[in-house]
């Protein structure tokens, strides 16, 4: 877990805001079928390494879409606008975990003429406030009074982010504003201000997610949220650019047949993520698949 941490954190630092792509060839390619022989054309994932239920699902993509003939390009990126936009004007073809219905609701207004729903995967996605196990908060508005024992800070992740803004608008809505600042910086360092705070058994409160391969490594709980304020559950969704459909007909067929349960999605992320890791994400995927893969329709195994 700690080189996870370490490994998320370099990817934090050395990340730019702009598309910086890497060959689907390279380390993340999985080679699962002669693409060449049958070259159905080039779609390019881009995602965010430390948002890893679009890393998890990037590298599932990449698979069965080279076993069936297309090749796949990864474009990784550090922040969820400059994603959208590039999404919208086609530098990247696809967005393989976006959470267009709440998270991303603003970047879907700005760009959604320009993008296309292709599949939603996971229809029980979260925004939560969280807190170790060992806390005796259980709610949101307990930590009404408590500023001084965390701070003043709610640890948060990239300013881009859906999730941040949602915290926002949830910090006046409980009356924190003035007690509480929400700090944010990046997925990475959140996570090692986690890791450090959990180990020492220190009070810290967070922005997290469900689904999230954080909440069970670091035992975590949702703090009960009474007012509504971080929104209703959602779903993750595959985005393309416009036009993706018409020009990948094969591939929005695949695409669009995913579905993935609370067991089979957390398995996925857990073997990419956390067994495999950095640089062996293809293996953690074959792993993944001789798993669950007898349980799909739209798994490719040839």
């Amino acid at each position: 877990m700690k080189k996870k941490i370490l490994a998320l954190t370099a990817v934090g630092i050395a990340a730019s805001l702009t598309l910086a792509g890497c060959s689907g060839d390279g380390a993340g390619g999985t080679g699962g079928g002669d693409s060449n022989a049958d070259d159905k054309g080039t779609i390019t994932l881009g995602f965010l390494p430390s948002w890893t239920d679009g890393l998890s699902t990037a590298y599932l993509l990449q698979d069965q879409l080279e076993k069936i003939g297309y090749t796949v390009e990864m474009k990784t990126l550090t922040e969820a606008g400059p994603l959208y936009t590039g999404l919208a004007q086609g530098d990247v073809d696809m967005y393989p975990s976006a959470w267009p219905e709440l998270t991303h609701a603003s970047y879907m207004e700005e760009y959604g003429d320009n993008i296309e729903d292709i599949g939603t995967y996971y229809d029980n996605a979260k925004l939560t406030i969280a807190v170790p196990e060992y806390s005796e908060l259980n709610s949101i508005e307990d930590l009404k009074g408590k500023g001084a024992e965390f701070d003043g800070k709610i640890i948060g992740i990239e300013p881009g982010a859906g999730l941040t803004a949602q915290t926002e608008k949830m910090i006046p809505e409980y009356g924190l504003d003035g007690e509480y600042q929400l700090v944010t910086s990046s997925t990475a360092a959140m996570l090692t201000e986690l890791k450090t705070a959990t180990d020492k058994q220190e009070d810290l409160v967070v922005t997290l997610w469900r689904p999230f391969w954080a909440n069970d490594a670091f035992g975590m709980k949702d703090l009960e949220d009474p007012m509504g304020a971080m929104g209703e559950a959602e779903g993750l969704h595959f985005l393309g650019t416009k036009g993706f459909a018409e020009e990948f007909p094969e591939a929005a067929e695949l695409i669009g047949k995913i579905k993935l349960d609370d067991a089979q999605y957390g398995a996925l992320e857990d073997l990419v993520v956390n067994e495999y890791g950095e640089g062996k994400e293809a293996d953690a995927v074959d792993a993944w698949l001789e798993e669950f893969g007898g349980e799909f329709d739209w798994t490719v195994t040839s």
